[in-house]
């Protein structure tokens, strides 16, 4: 391994964007993006998003289009970023990283209801045995490569101890959630290059508002339909006759054979079939879904599955070597796994929609699920990374010749 000082983190990070200490020392440097809220709101204005290259999708996005629209979460990255040219297993070349996401912000530890669901299970959610049982989940979900689940897990424990949660209650015993997909294409994976400082930044520095996308965090090293690929989102708001309430997905996608991308409906992976890498679907896709609909953990079990059909749009088959794993929360609910002493033996009043009403809730993760897809493509941009291993970005221009040559831009693109 490189040598690398441990740097102090903050529990109020400066909210512009600096390097981590370690990164101003490292020759080659070892960059840091993180969702700094300043830089995000500038970069979100210069950098095209899906809809801006005129895809058109249905549904209406939250304001940020983000999985941040729903109130109280937070998004963080750190993105790890070093070297070139031949793989030297401990040195490099890193493409790496580490998303997290706080349902209730970093400051909360109120834990909220859960579910999840695997489509195809070549892939690893740490945790999700005790959301099953228990139907809630305690704290972050967080997003890494294969190789570094378990350093990541661990420190998410150690930051909720260094941070001195009330009583320390749920800390003498936890199970965090962390996620991962593969990136050992780009990235030396084996080198282990994630540490749990990483996984402290990531969660120390986790905002609202616009969500840094493509190859930031977890996402950095990952491929999707043989483009670049990495961390997308986006959300959708029902209408009020359907309550109003607001679902947001965030994606780190990893999958798919180019010959079945499909954008708008259109088979843009055979329009464009330069420089492809695995001609299968190898990868895995995690995703999170979060809703301020007043949902029970069967009802968002329901919603978990309901991804699998968003990627159906995209083109996913979820093929033998894809680890397609998706989890699904509701802010909701507040203060449900707390104990009411004043309450006889305990009770909690919970509010729930009856299962008649969902449908817009399952249409709504469905429709943002497909646009955090390619949204991650189109934000990624093209990475060489061990080996001189390099895989090419969504060429924006291409994507609108091939939606306008179908008549599929929106019409104040064409």
């Amino acid at each position: 391994m490189s040598e690398r000082s441990i740097p102090h983190y903050s529990a109020n990070p400066n909210p512009f964007p600096t390097l981590r200490p370690e990164a101003r020392s490292l020759k080659p440097l070892i960059v840091i993006a993180f969702a700094a809220i300043f830089s995000i709101a500038a970069s979100a204005q210069t950098k095209p998003r899906a809809r801006d290259l005129g895809v058109p999708f249905d549904g209406t996005p939250g304001p940020n289009n983000a999985i941040t629209d729903v109130a109280g979460v937070e998004v963080g990255h750190t993105t790890l970023i070093s070297g070139d040219g031949k793989l030297v297993i401990g040195k490099g070349p890193v493409r790496t990283g580490v998303t997290a996401i706080h349902p209730r912000g970093k400051n909360s530890n109120d834990a909220v209801f859960a579910a999840w669901f695997t489509l195809n299970g070549n892939g690893e959610m740490t945790g999700t045995t005790w959301v099953d049982d228990s139907g809630f989940l305690n704290g972050p979900v967080m997003i890494t490569n294969t190789h570094s689940v378990g350093v990541v897990r661990d420190a998410v424990i150690a930051w909720k101890v260094k941070r001195g949660e009330p009583d320390m209650e749920g800390y003498w015993w936890s199970l965090p959630v962390v996620a991962e997909t593969w990136d050992g294409y780009l990235n030396d994976i084996n080198g282990f290059h994630v540490h749990a400082e990483d996984a402290f930044h990531a969660l120390d520095v986790a905002h609202s508002g616009p969500v840094e996308e493509g190859n930031v965090g977890g996402g950095t090293g990952m491929i999707c339909n043989e483009f670049k690929g990495g961390i997308g989102t986006s959300s959708r708001i029902l209408d009020a006759k359907s309550g109003g309430y607001t679902v947001g997905v965030v994606v780190q996608c990893n999958y798919g054979a180019r010959e079945q991308l499909r954008i708008a409906g259109i088979n843009v992976g055979r329009e464009i079939p330069e420089h492809t890498v695995f001609k299968e679907d190898v990868g895995s896709i995690i995703v999170v879904v979060a809703t301020d609909a007043p949902l029970i953990p069967t009802q968002l079990k329901r919603i978990a599955r309901k991804v699998s059909l968003g990627l159906g749009r995209d083109g996913s088959y979820s093929g033998d070597g894809s680890g397609d794993i998706f989890l699904a929360f509701s802010t909701a609910n507040p203060g449900a796994v707390s104990p009411k002493s004043d309450q006889p033996n305990n009770v909690h009043q919970l509010t729930m929609l009856p299962n008649d009403s969902l449908d817009p809730l399952f249409l709504a993760t469905v429709q943002a699920t497909e646009e955090a897809v390619v949204n991650a493509m189109v934000a990624a941009e093209t990475m060489k990374g061990i080996d001189d291993h390099e895989v090419i970005a969504l060429p924006h221009d291409r994507l609108r010749e091939v939606l306008k040559k179908y008549n599929r831009l929106t019409p104040s693109q064409k």
